[in-house]
């Protein structure tokens, strides 16, 4: 069993280090109000576009919200998409991904308890998911070195990853998030950051296909651009 989990990891650390990907299953430039029709905003957030960036914020930083994109994402996918700091004083970046009601349902159903971007509803509530916290600089976490990774509902952190973006950043920085099966991944830059093959046991089954969106904290004001779905790469 050892020799096996060690020929998978070497597997899924070849596949992404060879930028290898899937069929492209869908593709956002984010760069003008159209391009988010069909997204749902939980909580007291906005977005404002220029130069072909989404920025995304709260005004007056009256509160935490989540942006979720529409489609159902396979239970195996690469993602990829472009962020930038644009208030390095403070904030929290996380993405929220095989999110489904815990009976199955679609993240929009309305069998859903109504949410509105306070973090225990996606945590524990009555939805699962995966979530990777990859920019952390909040009033009571400053300047945190380094990434979460959460099961939910129950809020498991399952692992503390590498540094993700450092809290004074403000150049562009590109974001992968591979899930294989159970296995998940995230890069940025280039750079593994999360590495964590999920069981099925310890924390409940494996999460599968579902929805993917961003969440940010109220004092967060980050740029999205171009981002970009793919199937895993199959062999």
């Amino acid at each position: 069993m050892k020799i096996f989990f060690t020929f998978l990891f070497t597997v899924s650390i070849n596949l992404i280090n060879a930028q290898e990907t899937g069929n492209l299953i869908y593709t956002n430039p984010l760069s003008s109000e159209s391009d988010l029709d069909s997204w749902v905003m939980e909580g007291v957030g906005e977005t404002k576009f220029s130069n072909g960036w989404m920025q995304m914020f709260s005004p007056d930083e009256a509160a935490h919200h989540v942006y979720w994109c529409p489609v159902e994402l396979p239970a195996s996918f690469v993602a990829e998409w472009e962020v930038r700091n644009k208030h390095p004083e403070a904030g929290l970046c996380i993405v929220f991904f095989a999110a489904t009601g815990k009976n199955g349902q679609d993240v929009f159903s309305s069998e859903l308890k109504p949410r509105n971007g306070i973090f225990k509803q996606y945590t524990k509530g009555d939805v699962n998911n995966y979530h990777i916290s990859y920019y952390a600089n909040t009033p009571s976490q400053k300047h945190r070195p380094y990434t979460h990774l959460r099961k939910n509902s129950g809020f498991h952190k399952v692992q503390v990853g590498k540094a993700g973006i450092l809290h004074y950043s403000e150049k562009t920085h590109r974001v992968r998030l591979v899930k294989n099966i159970g296995r998940i991944q995230m890069y940025i830059d280039g750079a593994l950051i999360i590495d964590w093959l999920d069981d099925g046991k310890q924390h409940g089954p494996i999460l599968g296909a579902g929805k993917i969106g961003f969440r940010q904290m109220k004092w967060t004001r980050f740029e999205y651009r171009n981002l970009r779905i793919w199937e895993f790469p199959k062999k």
